[in-house]
């Protein structure tokens, strides 16, 4: 006798990984907002700040890289990063068609000032948890994060990237 299928159930959405893993990337992004509203930053731009104060002189194909996130999109990112004077594209030497990015001074400050402010909403987001089970949750993440990474819309090629930013300026 064939097995009778589970019922369709919102408890099984509730439980779902998928599910999960959305309203955490909510409450995280909530949180995120709430900690550095002063900053009028995005958990996008944060990363896009850091990764160009990182390497001064990325062009955006190399940063979508870097951090991960959708090529086309990161463009609107850039953008709003320009329009509030945290970036400035400058015109590669070798190809003037190539834009790459550099933090303003007013950038650099803001990175500076925000860090506390990221560092609370981490914490808040992991805070209800036992330290150990902090420890544990952030290693099946990123074990999950790494092994699935070719799964992504925009894989982390972070060092494919990077290997050749040296000889792009």
């Amino acid at each position: 006798m064939p097995s009778k299928p589970p019922p369709i159930t919102m408890d099984a959405v509730y439980a779902a990984p998928g599910y999960l893993f959305r309203r955490m990337q909510q409450i995280a992004v909530a949180i995120f907002v709430e900690e550095c509203r002063a900053y009028d930053l995005t958990p996008v731009q944060y990363a896009a700040l850091v990764a160009i104060h990182t390497h001064p002189g990325i062009d955006a194909t190399r940063l979508s890289a870097v951090i991960a996130f959708d090529r086309s999109t990161l463009g609107n990112v850039i953008e709003r990063l320009e329009t509030k004077s945290l970036v400035e594209r400058k015109p590669a030497r070798e190809d003037k068609r190539v834009k790459l990015l550099y933090l303003t001074k007013a950038g650099a400050a803001l990175l500076r000032d925000i860090v506390p402010s990221v560092e609370r909403a981490q914490a808040r987001m992991l805070q209800p948890l036992k330290p150990a089970d902090r420890k544990t949750l952030l290693a099946l993440l990123t074990q999950l994060v790494d092994l699935n990474n070719e799964a992504s819309r925009v894989p982390l090629r972070a060092e494919d990237a990077l290997e050749h930013l040296g000889k792009s300026n």
